[in-house]
């Protein structure tokens, strides 16, 4: 939203909602510029699906989070607060698909093997005849995967895959997702590089850093500098009502600790999902922009913890599974982020990625029923036996990631038309924005927002629309 010129109130705090990655960077900031930030947070625990979740001292990374970036100032900001708790890590994942392991990024003589000469001869065909005879519109992920790297490519590796991700047919996903989101830098391209050659447009990192024992270190660290600078977060908070007049947001209603509360703001920078903001809204905002609200969509996802009794299951961090047979998306294996993720030397615990949709079925299965999934479809894949698993445990993501289909963008040019109308709101990160940011672009929304509260005139609309990396 467009930066506020008003002079802060000093009776009056800077709120922000919502600690996870954009958040806390946005109250970090304030915090450094001498403001004292009000930070409410709806859940337990801060860092929202970058958050380290304990199971009997087995940690897990919720979404699997890389700590690699471009911008500066994040790279400051890491290092400032996890100094030596900061570890290495030699980034290697794979992709299962035909039951076979494909190297990713791939290498040629990997997939050659892999796919036989007979099947890497028509991807090629298929590649050249895309070329010569491209889709005359790119509206889709589709036609914009198959004008890049031909029908038989696109079918082969990423069709299945990313409807498992996202729930609906790859032609009513927004080309807008692939061109923001992979930049070159994917599956596809690597698969392509591998067979036809050429130079890809992105290197995918080779390493990484990573915190001894998940994200949730750099969060707590965040936080304690944010109290020492006499900052305000308060957890298991939420808030129920935004309060606007004459064109500027004035206050909130909260309830903490059981009360309720109502209090006024100078400023406002929301993390949550734009439908929930809009909601939140008094006096209601109109009718149409309700509507608009409520025709964007998420993707819930649930992870199936499994401790199993086996020192080594595979060498991945994650292993992406294409195989239609079985619903798992990725399978992450936390010993092989940090060792000091799991307790035991001689066990190994592993994440099963289920995606699908708030409230249907899937999500409402027990977690009986999903532990006996995520163990039948281990064994199908050959990673481990059911009866080594000796533990299990499940977490469930609601609106984990903003859905591109083909209407969403003129329902968020709505949305932020109207929300532009208030000089003193700001909304950020990966659900503040409807983007499918990454976490170093959220944090860095978060930055430059906090500047704007105080006068800065950064457009964070234009973060992650730079020609660079993406994971």
């Amino acid at each position: 939203m467009r930066p506020d010129s008003h002079n802060a109130c000093q009776d009056r705090p800077i709120a922000v909602i919502g600690a996870g990655p954009a958040g806390l960077a946005a109250a970090h900031r304030l915090a450094h510029l001498k403001k004292k930030p009000l930070v409410l947070e709806k859940a337990r625990q801060a860092g929202g699906l970058a958050r380290t979740e304990t199971y009997k001292s087995y940690c897990f990374d919720l979404g699997g989070h890389r700590f690699f970036t471009k911008i500066p100032s994040i790279q400051s900001l890491w290092m400032e607060m996890l100094a030596h708790d900061f570890i290495k890590v030699s980034r290697k994942s794979r992709i299962f698909y035909r039951q076979q392991y494909f190297d990713y990024p791939l290498n040629l003589m990997n997939t050659l093997r892999n796919l036989g000469l007979i099947e890497s001869i028509c991807i090629l065909g298929s590649y050249l005849k895309s070329r010569i005879h491209p889709c005359p519109r790119e509206d889709t992920f589709e036609q914009w995967a198959v004008n890049r790297f031909g029908q038989r490519l696109y079918r082969t590796f990423f069709k299945t895959y990313t409807e498992k991700v996202w729930g609906i047919p790859c032609s009513q996903i927004s080309s807008k997702w692939a061109a923001q989101r992979i930049k070159g830098l994917s599956l596809m391209s690597a698969v392509a590089h591998a067979l036809i050659g050429g130079q890809p447009s992105k290197t995918l990192i080779d390493a990484f850093h990573y915190p001894r024992k998940g994200p949730a270190m750099m969060w707590e660290r965040i936080i304690e500098a944010i109290r020492a600078a006499d900052g305000t977060i308060l957890m298991k908070t939420p808030v129920s009502r935004v309060y606007h007049h004459a064109g500027r947001i004035t206050g909130l209603a909260y309830r903490h600790h059981q009360t309720f509360h109502q209090l006024d703001i100078d400023h406002l920078i929301s993390t949550i999902p734009l439908p929930q903001l809009v909601s939140m809204l008094r006096p209601e905002a109109p009718k149409e922009i309700q509507q608009a609200a409520s025709r964007l969509s998420y993707r819930s996802f649930l992870i199936v913890i499994l401790i199993i009794n086996q020192k080594h299951l595979f060498p991945d961090q994650w292993i992406y599974i294409h195989n239609p047979d079985v619903r798992v998306g990725r399978i992450q294996n936390f010993k092989n982020w940090s060792m000091e993720m799991v307790p035991d030397p001689e066990k190994t615990s592993i994440g099963m990625e289920y995606f699908c949709n708030q409230g249907r079925h899937f999500w409402n299965q027990t977690d009986a029923q999903l532990r006996d999934l995520a163990a039948s479809e281990l064994a199908a894949l050959r990673l481990a036996r059911p009866h080594d698993i000796v533990d299990s445990y499940i977490v469930r993501q609601p609106r984990a990631y903003p859905v591109y289909d083909r209407g969403y963008a003129h329902h968020l040019h709505r949305l932020r038309t109207y929300l532009d109308g208030f000089a003193n709101l700001q909304t950020i990160g990966r659900n503040g924005m409807h983007r499918y940011n990454n976490m170093d672009h959220s944090m860095y929304s978060g930055i430059l927002a906090a500047e704007n509260a105080l006068g800065a005139a950064h457009d964070i609309w234009e973060i992650n629309e730079e020609d660079t990396y993406l994971e």
